[in-house]
């Protein structure tokens, strides 16, 4: 079974650029393949003011946080009983997908992931049993958009000027959150309401917080994104762009933070993304169909088992499931060490340069991408094989498109990286 972090050998990149085999020394039970196991911060506040009734009160309607211990017990009463996710140790093959997937969770600030494929190749399945292997943010108790009590710059009008009185905030453990964009939400959903009939009668803002808000310092994940309607298209990149939603309304504006991680999957052939959005994914993943009849059959029988009985399926992959959570505790613990030495970051934006990458973005998100990798290995600097592990994904989906071209752009990148590396 392929490793997802792999040697960096010019012939196996030249097949497979990211499925190459790797050392147990080097990388001690990192494997993504069943039968194996494995082994940044978020953002929060929320601002509120308005222009032209000063005398209202604010009134935020909280749908994002736990309020009371007994709706906490609620809650994990009911997620016992909600349907059964498939175990991301138990997925075959899609090595790729499944390194992208973990690199933004140890160092969110990637920039989130593009997944585009085959149908039928388990993109969406892998992305959503991602959600058991999401480690615990501290947020403030009762704050409906998961504030940092730790980080000022982020925090809301009312988070700080509970600070400035001097007052303890509450603070508590959370997972963090995944939030699933269906195509079909409004912007209302999307962005939040507010009550103008309750502002006009009751002289209160009472604003609803929506899916933007709900998925702050989590993971907003977009099915299908390439069939997303435009207007929502165009809340998203504000909201990728500030890291704030605003809400502008009847003269009343309220704004809060919307930091996520942002996980788009889609069929190619359904449609293009619009080059404005898809920049705005820190990876680009690609998705192929498995071609060996052996993995084919592992596929078809290890689902067969999780449907006939999900509990006992999810079972004999929990120490797999535990040990990889631990892995990228560790791992996110151990990121803020990691060093990349100036000749490699000189020698990636030399590959940006001559690839004709617009803007700075692929620099910034391979050198992120890289030093994710290095910490999951457990290493405090980056070498040249971690580069070429993560580049191709960080910058295949910047290069220019060419109609002429039918080479695809991930060799592209590779066969660059080798000419300046080299």
């Amino acid at each position: 079974m392929a490793s997802i972090l792999g040697s960096c050998s010019t012939a196996a990149f030249a097949s497979r650029p990211l499925s190459s085999r790797t050392s147990r020394a080097s990388i001690s039970s990192l494997s993504l393949s069943p039968g194996t196991s494995y082994g940044k911060k978020f953002y929060g506040g929320i601002g509120i003011h308005g222009k032209k009734r000063p005398q209202f009160h604010v009134a935020v309607t909280n749908v994002a946080t736990e309020i009371s211990p007994a709706e906490q017990a609620q809650r994990a009463a009911a997620k016992e009983n909600q349907r059964p996710v498939y175990p991301f140790a138990a997925i075959v093959g899609q090595d790729e997908m499944k390194l992208c997937l973990l690199l933004n969770v140890i160092d969110p600030k990637i920039g989130g992931v593009m997944i585009m494929g085959d149908r039928g190749t388990g993109k969406s399945t892998t992305v959503r049993s991602l959600v058991d292997l999401l480690p615990e943010i501290k947020v403030v108790y009762g704050d409906p958009y998961n504030s940092d009590p730790e980080d000022p710059e982020s925090m809301g009008a009312e988070v700080r000027e509970s600070i400035v009185k001097g007052e303890q905030l509450p603070v508590t453990m959370t997972k963090i959150n995944m939030v699933d964009l269906p195509l079909g939400a409004t912007e209302d959903r999307v962005c939040g309401t507010i009550d103008i009939e309750k502002a006009l009668t009751e002289g209160v803002k009472a604003f609803e917080p929506g899916l933007l808000a709900k998925a702050n310092r989590g993971i907003l994940y977009v099915d299908e994104v390439n069939l997303l309607d435009d207007h929502l298209v165009d809340v998203l990149l504000d909201s990728a762009a500030s890291g704030w939603n605003t809400v502008e309304r009847e003269g009343i504006s309220i704004s809060h933070p919307a930091r996520f991680i942002l996980i788009g999957s889609g069929n190619p052939e359904e449609g293009e993304l619009r080059p404005q959005l898809l920049d705005r994914f820190g990876m680009h993943a690609q998705v192929g169909t498995v071609r060996d009849a052996e993995l084919r059959v592992k596929i078809v029988e290890e689902r067969a088992r999780f449907d006939k009985n999900p509990k006992e399926f999810r079972g004999s992959y929990q120490a797999e499931q535990e040990k990889l959570q631990q892995q990228i505790g560790s791992a996110r613990s151990y990121l803020p060490s990691v060093q990349i030495d100036q000749d490699l970051k000189v020698k990636i934006s030399k590959v940006c340069a001559e690839l004709n990458v617009d803007g700075l973005r692929g620099d910034i998100v391979t050198n992120r991408a890289a030093k994710a990798l290095a910490a999951l290995k457990g290493r405090d600097k980056v070498t040249p094989e971690d580069i070429a592990t993560v580049i191709p994904n960080c910058l295949r989906h910047r290069l220019r498109k060419d109609p002429l071209e039918s080479i695809d752009s991930g060799l592209l990148v590779i066969e660059k990286f080798y000419e300046v590396f080299s």
